[in-house]
Order: C-alpha cells, then sequence, then structure tokens
C-alpha cells in the first residue's frame, strides 16, 4: 500500500464556501480515479495551535497507482481551479505502508 498525506493552510480570506468547495471537489475524485483506494480529507479540529488546516489522506496500492491520481486532468483541475488560488502553504509526504 502507497500513501499521500497532504497538509493546507488557507491564504488568508478565504471563505467558508472555497473551503467547502476544495472538499467536495476533491471527494468527487473517487468517482472517477479508480486507482484510489482509500480517500479522507477534512478540516484540522483546532486543538493545537499552529497546525495545518486541512488534510488529505490516499491509499493507493502502489506508487504508480499514485502517479496515475497525481497527474489525472480531474485532480490537476481541481488543484488549479479551486486549491491553488486559496492556498497559503502545502505540505506533502508519500511512503510504503
Amino acid at each position: 500500500m502507497f500513501r499521500h498525506v497532504v497538509l493546507f493552510t488557507w491564504a488568508e480570506g478565504t471563505t467558508e464556501e472555497q473551503k467547502a468547495t476544495v472538499k467536495t471537489e476533491l471527494r468527487r475524485l473517487t468517482e472517477i480515479i479508480p486507482e484510489i483506494r482509500a480517500y479522507t480529507l477534512g478540516a484540522d479540529a483546532g486543538v493545537n495551535p499552529g497546525n495545518h488546516e486541512f488534510a488529505i489522506v490516499a491509499d493507493f496500492d502502489n506508487a504508480d497507482d499514485f502517479l496515475v491520481y497525481r497527474d489525472h486532468p480531474e485532480h490537476q483541475a481541481v488543484i488549479a481551479k479551486h486549491i491553488k488560488p486559496i492556498v497559503a502553504s502545502r505540505a506533502a509526504v508519500q511512503f510504503t505502508i
């Protein structure tokens, strides 16, 4: 199994509607990209100060399937249209589980 984890901090002025749209559009990818085995995402619980504000954990059978997801035109469209305009910072890691 291959895991991809992404953390976002939103830019100042990002609206709740924009955040909700990101969640909706990302969840839609599970219906479009069959290589996704598990997909969990959500806002930070707010327990610890200084955390990123949003996380995605995606599981794939292998690194090649992750690359299909990474480069998929629908995924790239979500990034370009809904994420890049409102993201202040991003961190990501991929690893084998």
